[in-house]
């Protein structure tokens, strides 16, 4: 691994990101002395403002963290004075000449640089950074999504990049894989003995991976309608999410043996029957948690072909996983906010209970991200009574709420360690180009058979869980999603 960098750079520092999650996670680090001691952080976005006004701007951003944690008021200085501000235009790459002439005697202790702009952008800011001397050897590149619309456009995005930054250098940030239960599904799976000799189609009946939305539009008109749930949800977070359910174990957890499973398991997913095995939708006017929400048109202003709603079946054609369904969806004003991951198993090939009135149920594993991280197991356990009407057996769930199991321990943003692994150069927990490349070459086979077959996305009430014809796509194999 890299020395750590003792220069951070963000763009877009003004932004809604920034404000949210990238100074609340940097400050978090800094209050636990966790950053290096002589980082310096240096913001960089259009807005005409100096050092003072960008500190005023992270003081507020930082108000619900200091009273939540009780900080003092050194604590909260002490980090405003790490942060600096550099005004450019990225659009404009010869505005980056005057980060080179700031930053650039510190870059060859170390820059990391945290790249959030329009894709459209990336080119030509790659290349103002090279000019302004801010591209050497000791200096690294995180990319934000979104990294493309289509496979085209993203080898096109990755080769502008890889002309000045090589795949050790380059970090494609994913910021699902930073969240605790992501991570403790690794942990889950290959730190005990329990789950990795059932991990596989004998035991496994099928796995469904949901993520969930109440909201809507929210400001992200621009991008969302040029996406699609399909690109926006499902080519990044839900795949990545697949792969470390699919995957092999690494001999290690590096970032090389991690990544190369992840690939594998990619470059494994069975081209989808576009109108057999997906679904689309977009939402109607309706109610979310009650409050009268307006259609999808209605907010977009205008009709619109885009899907806020997709349910896929997918296979993973590997001897793992062979006739072991995959159904995944995510969607905009759902009933409620959930991202999860169901692990069904098998039934026991014979009850011996049966004779006695008994009734079984597959064992089933939860493995809820958000909004609650927990992990739940149910099992079937005796109903206590002296069952002279017969014996009765329960479905009894074993939790593992991950607040309460780590109570001692603070729960941190997710951007919190891809921050920190990005200062201090461990790639495991990025995206490498492969993965990438071949999450795209799967979503844009979906897409082709979308147009093939004429799709479009069908009608659903806000507030309700898509289409009905998602709830077909599992029914006929005689499955329920978990709702």
């Amino acid at each position: 691994m890299a020395a750590p960098a003792q220069t951070l750079l963000l763009f877009g520092a003004t932004g809604d990101l920034s404000r949210r999650m990238l100074l609340p996670s940097l400050f978090g680090l800094h209050a636990d002395g966790l950053l290096p001691t002589d980082l310096q952080i240096y913001g960089t976005a259009r807005s005409q403002i100096d050092d003072a006004a960008f500190r005023e701007t992270a003081a507020t951003a930082l108000e619900g963290l200091v009273k939540e944690r009780k900080l003092g008021k050194g604590i909260v200085d002490g980090f405003l004075d790490r942060i600096h501000y550099v005004a450019a235009d990225a659009s404009q790459p010869e505005t980056l000449a005057e980060l080179g002439k700031v930053i650039g005697p510190r870059a060859d202790n170390g820059l990391a640089i945290f790249l959030s702009t329009a894709p459209s952008l990336f080119e030509p800011t790659i290349a103002g950074l090279e000019a302004a001397g801010l591209a050497g050897e000791h200096t690294r590149l995180a990319l934000e999504k979104p990294l493309g619309q289509d496979l085209a456009s993203s080898k096109e995005i990755n080769d502008a990049v890889a002309r000045v930054f090589p795949e050790a250098r380059t970090f494609r940030i994913d910021h699902y894989l930073g969240k605790e239960t992501v991570q403790n599904l690794l942990a889950l799976r290959f730190g005990n003995i329990l789950f990795e000799p059932l991990w596989n189609a004998s035991a496994i009946e099928q796995v469904q991976i949901t993520v969930g939305e109440t909201v809507g539009l929210e400001g992200r008109t621009s991008y969302f309608d040029g996406m699609g749930s399909l690109r926006d949800m499902v080519q990044n977070h839900m795949l990545q999410l697949l792969a470390l359910v699919a995957m092999e174990a690494p001999a290690q957890f590096t970032a090389a043996a991690v990544r190369d499973e992840k690939v594998k398991v990619l470059r494994s997913l069975r081209k989808l029957d576009a109108a057999k095995e997906s679904v689309i939708g977009q939402y109607d006017a309706g109610a979310v948690m009650g409050q009268p929400v307006p259609a999808y048109a209605q907010e977009l202003g205008g009709p619109s072909n885009t899907e806020t709603f997709v349910a896929l079946k997918a296979h993973v054609d590997n001897w793992r996983w062979h006739g072991v369904p995959f159904y995944m969806r995510t969607g905009k004003r759902l009933p409620r906010r959930s991202s999860e991951i169901i692990i069904q198993f098998r039934a026991v090939p014979h009850s011996m209970f049966a004779g006695r009135g008994a009734a079984l149920q597959p064992n089933r594993l939860v493995i809820s991200l958000q909004p609650d991280e927990n992990v739940s197991l149910s099992i079937m356990a005796k109903v206590p009574g002296l069952d002279r009407e017969g014996m009765r057996l329960r479905e009894v769930p074993l939790d593992i709420r991950m607040p309460n199991a780590f109570a001692d321990v603070r729960r941190r943003i997710a951007y919190e360690r891809l921050l920190l692994d990005l200062i201090e150069g461990d790639p495991t927990l990025f995206v490498r180009r492969d993965e990438v490349e071949a999450q795209w070459e799967w979503i844009d086979a979906i897409r082709d058979g979308w147009t093939t077959n004429s799709m479009t996305p069908k009608l659903y009430p806000a507030g309700t869980w898509g289409p009905p014809a998602a709830i077909a796509l599992t029914e006929r194999d005689g499955v329920s999603w978990h709702d």
